[in-house]
């Protein structure tokens, strides 16, 4: 026994091992949304090349849609939900972008295709979950749609004839739906995938910061939201081809919302 020690003095007991309610939610102002747009830009024409690859990929997804909607429209009103699934993952990249032009590195293209190699295990886990919620809200819209029509009408791949006044109820009602359903996988999503990217983290406690972010920060949070649909309609409305700016902008802004909300971690 070492000389001077209390032989009854109690052993140390070790600190627990943090947990995801450790993770510290920074203030924000109501600024700051505009900010991470400011960031984004400056990002985008940091790297304008890849900003461009990312951007005709969202392009090509909207010309998709509406080849498919010529022929059944009922589905791509479902499969148009797949963008709250796909997006984010394909602006991993973006985030990979972010993160280095923010260390002072020069952006990899190639770098930025396999930036989720390091996390696949993650990545698959919270993928699955955004896929189970995709896929529910996909059958909710396809009964709205059969619950509001009779037979499976003939728009003749016009847009405007299913927003038709006439229409008014399934309207309400699916815009109804999709909401309920956009707001929680905005809720899960919304700082995960970059916090995955950027730290040794798992999906569900990724997924539980995103929702702490948005409860601690609600307004913020939901003049954030609106801004992400407000300009991802207006980038549409020109046959997809303002999601070749917007969409990438959109990617680094969001590296950008997530560095500002969630606090480093320690050490």
């Amino acid at each position: 026994m070492t000389e001077g020690t209390d032989p009854e003095a109690p052993a140390s007991t070790p600190s627990p091992p943090p947990t995801v309610f450790d993770i510290r939610i920074n203030d924000l102002a109501w600024s700051d949304p505009f900010r991470w747009l400011a960031a984004g830009w400056r990002d985008f024409r940091r790297a304008p090349g890849i900003g461009l690859f990312y951007g005709g990929c969202f392009a090509v997804m909207g010309w998709l849609l509406l080849k498919v909607f010529e022929y059944s429209p009922a589905w791509t009103l479902a499969l148009s939900a797949g963008f709250l699934l796909v997006g984010p993952f394909l602006c991993i990249g973006l985030y990979d972008v972010s993160r280095r032009l923010e260390r002072g590195e020069k952006p990899d293209f190639g770098e930025s295709l396999t930036a989720w190699d390091t996390r696949i295990g993650t990545m698959a886990i919270f993928g699955a979950v955004l896929l189970v919620l995709e896929m529910v809200w996909a059958r909710a819209s396809l009964v709205v749609f059969a619950l509001s029509f009779e037979g499976m009408p003939d728009f003749q791949g016009s847009l405007l004839k299913l927003v038709d006044p006439q229409n008014v109820e399934f309207i309400i009602a699916y815009t109804g739906v999709g909401s309920i359903f956009a707001a929680l996988i905005y809720a899960v999503s919304v700082v995960s995938i970059p916090m995955i990217l950027d730290r040794q983290t798992d999906a569900i406690s990724s997924g539980l910061t995103s929702i702490r972010l948005c409860l601690a920060q609600p307004g913020v949070m939901l003049l954030w939201g609106v801004l992400i649909t407000l300009l991802v309609v207006v980038a549409m409305l020109p046959g997809f081809l303002g999601l070749l700016v917007v969409g990438p902008v959109l990617g680094h802004a969001t590296w950008h919302a997530y560095r500002a909300a969630v606090a480093p971690q320690a050490g």
